[in-house]
């Protein structure tokens, strides 16, 4: 069984990387294909806030790739400078993407406001949760309890990676539905969109699910302690 567990792990680290590595030649490809309206991602973030009467969210730029994220705590919908400067169905998908966290927390959308609570739990215990796990299967045999403990932080990360799911998948929803709404992309810029925010909810998937896989061998080797 353990062995089966093993390569369970082998598979999920292959469609991680596979994911990724998609999500990256998505971005790539669909890069290319420049919007017909000429805006920028910063411009559709922007107009995707006014249009939902958010007046108090700023759109700024970080650097990086792929590190687009909102933050609610600062509320600002910050884009890497591949989005915030550029004008193609990428930049399109991953702003307002952003912009749907946004509209998620103007709108108390449930699942992300358990996501933000569990956030300095799950940061905390991060800092913490290795060291014990690996300490707790040294001594499993003569003290089960501090393997437990290690389980019960790492499953509040797996709960973390589940909560991530809808909130992600909805925030998709919600900036699709928009850019085809308000006619800011073209048929064939929408197609590319969707498929880009198709790929980055991929990871989302495939990282859950390793989550769960883990957790899993750690609990194994908890019930099989003696």
């Amino acid at each position: 069984m353990m062995i089966g567990v093993y390569i369970l792990g082998a598979v999920l680290a292959g469609l991680g990387m596979l994911a990724s590595g998609q999500l990256k030649r998505k971005f790539a490809k669909y890069s290319k294909v420049h919007l017909q309206n000429g805006m920028s991602g910063k411009e559709i973030a922007e107009k995707m806030l006014a249009d939902n009467g958010i007046t108090d969210v700023k759109v700024i730029a970080v650097q990086g790739q792929l590190t687009d994220h909102y933050n609610p705590m600062n509320k600002t919908v910050n884009l890497s400078q591949v989005v915030y400067n550029e004008r193609n169905a990428a930049a399109a998908a991953v702003s307002a993407h952003e912009v749907g966290h946004a509209v998620q927390h103007a709108t108390n959308y449930s699942m992300l406001q358990m996501r933000s609570k569990l956030v300095p739990i799950v940061s905390l215990g991060s800092k913490y949760m290795h060291w014990i796990l690996i300490a707790g299967m040294a001594v499993v045999a003569k003290f089960p309890q501090l393997l437990l403990a290690g389980i019960c932080l790492f499953a509040l990360t797996t709960l973390f990676s589940l909560v991530t799911l809808p909130v992600e998948f909805d925030a998709s929803k919600r900036a699709l539905a928009w850019l085809k709404g308000n006619n800011i992309v073209t048929t064939e810029e929408y197609t590319g969109s969707k498929d880009a925010l198709k790929w980055a909810a991929m990871t989302y998937v495939v990282a859950a699910i390793g989550s769960i896989a883990t957790l899993l061998y750690y609990v194994m080797i908890y019930m099989n302690r003696r």
